[in-house]
């Protein structure tokens, strides 16, 4: 299969989640400071912007953008209020309330709150002629494939206390279609609230992407393999996943123990039923698949390895060990997610215990793979994957990932002192916790791959205080942001500088 021209060229971008972005509201947004980091990332020489999952988070799952309501849905408290005034929408006074502060942590609590009220005074303001608004009516008719059933599941999880759609009564938790109509009436205004959000989150999400075009800029997302079981997906599709006659799963999904965890890893999703998707054409996530191309330039592929061969672990297991590998959808699967959005890129993010028929189903479809510098020097650098001497051309590079902690502060704490010696025999120069991360940096910008992606916090060599995510820790995760200030024209004119240097300008 042909290599996506995407990738027939060098370039540079940066990794930052929306979330992370600047903002008076408490957390990143689609507003003004998103646009004006799309115009740092085309200063710099950044031809793209690689974002984690839009969807809304779960404050009962740690606020993990990866453990959503919704594959389909997008986040809400990515609604810029600084927009909303623009299009007349509220008032500069509705913003004069007790708002979260602009710091470098997000208070998803705060957050919450705030966003909530101000969307629902946006939602009072337009109510009286909101479904006569003709590019409102036009949204909910082209995404009522999904947003139907999200909007009616929102608004159920608000009736009922917040709890799991397990625990709803049997007639709408079964989807008795007269319970729910019965239900759809009785909750009119707050499905229609639900929609409203959706339709005002995607349109400035949509305008921030014409923002990227016109400033050279393409958005690569991601798209978690797995779905939350408390989420609109399973409740409305519950056969294509593999669940009991009571509705829970059969198996959950998860990683078997290795060296960095001798019980392996319970991630709890439910498990696809695979068979009963492939009958169908895998209609549900071709669904899914044109819907991400419509968000983002690219996606990235989470947990691709899955889609060979998957971790299977029975429901009620305290822990991994118990599981076994079980054969994935394969090349039907990306046969079909292909035919839906032939024109969409696609990277796989084939990190981990990678074996040969994840090589064999990455490669068949000419996708590229992932190269981490925080994996590089450690093992035989003659068959290291990571280390820049063995880099394919289609692939990209990073210094580290969300789940990595910045370079800086992954030379001080993790490095052992033969790595460090290493990596300062690799540079040919002493390298220092302070230097680090444009070290890692500029053997990224060199490397043969294709892309090269640079978290953000490495560019503001940051240590601890900037790691956006610890796998291993439930609480604590996702709320780092950078300050309105930190990214000025110095590092813009630095990195160009690099881009130059090693060929990736647009």
């Amino acid at each position: 299969m042909a290599r996506h021209p995407f990738f027939s060229r060098r370039r540079a971008g940066a990794l930052a989640h929306v979330s992370s972005l600047p903002s008076s509201h408490g957390i990143g947004d689609f507003g003004p400071k998103a646009r004006e980091f799309v115009r740092f990332l085309a200063d710099a020489g950044f031809g793209l912007w690689q974002i984690l999952p839009l969807n809304p988070v779960n404050p009962g799952a740690g606020n993990s953008p990866y453990s959503s309501f919704s594959a389909f849905a997008n986040n809400p408290l990515f609604v810029s209020p600084d927009d909303l005034v623009r299009d007349g929408i509220l008032s500069v006074g509705d913003l004069r309330g007790e708002r979260p502060c602009g710091g470098s942590r997000i208070d998803y609590g705060h957050v919450h709150a705030w966003k909530s009220s101000l969307l629902k005074l946006a939602f009072a303001n337009v109510l009286p002629s909101l479904e006569s608004e003709s590019r409102f009516d036009a949204y909910r008719r082209e995404n009522a494939s999904w947003l139907d059933d999200f909007a009616l599941f929102a608004a159920l999880k608000e009736a009922h206390g917040g709890r799991s759609w397990l625990e709803w009564p049997a007639e709408i938790r079964d989807r008795c279609s007269k319970s729910l109509e019965l239900w759809r009436e009785r909750l009119a205004l707050r499905v229609l609230f639900h929609m409203f959000a959706q339709f005002l989150a995607d349109e400035q999400w949509r305008s921030l992407l014409e923002h990227c075009r016109a400033h050279g800029v393409s958005v690569l997302g991601d798209m978690p393999i797995y779905v939350s079981l408390d989420s609109a997906d399973v409740w409305a599709h519950p056969l294509q996943f593999e669940l009991n006659g009571e509705l829970r799963p059969i198996r959950v999904a998860g990683a078997p123990p290795d060296y960095f965890s001798e019980k392996g890893q319970l991630w709890g999703n439910p498990l696809y039923d695979w068979s009963a998707m492939a009958k169908d054409g895998f209609s549900w996530w071709k669904a899914r698949i044109v819907r991400n191309s419509g968000l983002y330039n690219l996606v990235r592929i989470d947990h691709f390895r899955g889609l060979a061969g998957y971790w299977a672990v029975p429901a009620g297991a305290r822990d991994a060990r118990g599981g076994e590998w079980l054969s994935g959808p394969g090349h039907e699967f990306l046969e079909a997610i292909g035919e839906a959005a032939p024109e969409l890129a696609i990277v796989a993010e084939d990190l981990g215990e990678i074996t040969p028929d994840v090589i064999e189903l990455r490669d068949t479809f000419a996708l590229p793979g992932m190269r981490v510098l925080h994996f590089a020097f450690s093992g035989d650098p003659v068959e290291n994957p990571h280390i820049p001497h063995n880099h394919d051309r289609h692939s990209v590079v990073y210094t580290g990932t969300h789940d990595n902690t910045t370079s800086k502060d992954w030379f001080e704490r993790e490095l052992d002192h033969a790595s460090r010696r290493r990596i300062r025999n690799y540079v040919g120069r002493t390298v220092e916790a302070k230097t680090v991360a444009r070290e890692l940096c500029r053997l990224a910008m060199a490397s043969c791959a294709a892309i090269c992606v640079l978290p953000v916090q490495d560019l503001l060599n940051l240590g601890s205080e900037g790691r956006m995510n610890t796998p291993a820790l439930a609480d604590g995760n996702w709320t780092w942001r950078f300050g309105s200030g930190d990214l000025g024209q110095e590092t813009a004119a630095e990195f160009r500088d690099l881009a130059g240097v090693f060929g990736r300008l647009p």
